[in-house]
């Protein structure tokens, strides 16, 4: 949303105008009249705290840009934003620890709206360790001045010197991952995933968005991953919290990756029971 538009009429219109409909679509939608919202965008009206959640929700606008729509008309905010460890989130936050287990022994990471890694499961660990090596481990008598630098998993990807170096397809994997945060960077309208997707096309090599995919060869498409002589081949899925009524929540994905063949998924196998009889 360009920086001038402060107001809540400039942010309706925007919303509107991306979102591809005229006033009289979104009028009939929020159940108001068309030149209701025409002043309301102009600025000649004020609209009640109910008409701006009724148009936000027509819009099909993310709770967090709800917030500053409220806040541009002059209300408080409808929708709390909680941390995953608040007692509020207690049975989220067991949901989520219950579907990093079940999908071992695989890998699955829980992200936020702009893939920074707020969980992970074990099968997540180990890929991780096999593809990068052990995580640094700092020595109790020099603690760290500053804490670690949260991962992002948008940028592991699409940098050239983490995980690229060892997907054997990165441009096919990277042109769909970048389609998927530019379609974010549509869906949420923010400033901070515009320039998350910035910063992921201004790395070397990385695909124009214009670039045709490559013809399906398969229902979805596999990641080929190769360090060595050991070669996994792995699809991902993307879930979100159904109804969400806080903006955390909202904003959370549970990525989990599964086995493309039968030598991927007895390596994973291999590698679990490998680390509980380490761990006897």
């Amino acid at each position: 949303m360009p920086a001038a538009s402060n107001t809540l009429g400039q942010r309706l219109r925007w919303w509107r105008e991306r979102r591809g409909l005229s006033q009289l679509d979104l009028a009939g939608v929020a159940g108001t009249s068309q030149r209701h919202l025409s002043f309301v965008e102009s600025g000649r009206t004020a609209p009640s705290r109910e008409m701006v959640l009724r148009l936000a929700a027509a819009l099909d606008v993310p709770l967090r840009e709800q917030n500053a729509l409220l806040l541009a008309a002059g209300y408080a905010p409808a929708w709390r934003e909680s941390d995953l460890a608040a007692p509020a989130l207690a049975q989220v936050s067991g949901a989520l620890t219950h579907m990093l287990a079940q999908q071992e022994p695989y890998p699955a990471f829980v992200v936020d709206r702009r893939w920074n890694l707020l969980r992970a499961n074990d099968g997540a660990g180990r890929l991780t360790q096999f593809l990068l090596g052990p995580a640094r481990q700092d020595s109790p008598a020099t603690p760290p001045s500053d804490p670690p630098a949260r991962v992002n998993l948008a940028e592991a990807l699409l940098a050239p010197d983490v995980l690229r170096p060892h997907v054997v397809n990165w441009p096919e994997v990277a042109l769909h991952f970048l389609r998927s945060v530019q379609s974010d960077a549509m869906i949420d309208g923010t400033p901070e995933t515009a320039a998350l997707l910035a910063r992921l096309q201004a790395y070397p090599d990385v695909p124009d968005l214009a670039q045709l995919p490559a013809e399906a060869q398969a229902p979805v498409l596999v990641m080929h991953i190769r360090k060595d002589a050991t070669a996994l081949r792995l699809f991902t899925t993307i879930a979100t919290l159904g109804t969400p009524q806080d903006v955390t929540v909202q904003e959370i994905r549970i990525e989990s990756f599964f086995p493309a063949d039968e030598a991927t998924a007895r390596i994973f196998k291999d590698w679990a029971r490998a680390g509980a009889q380490g761990n006897d």
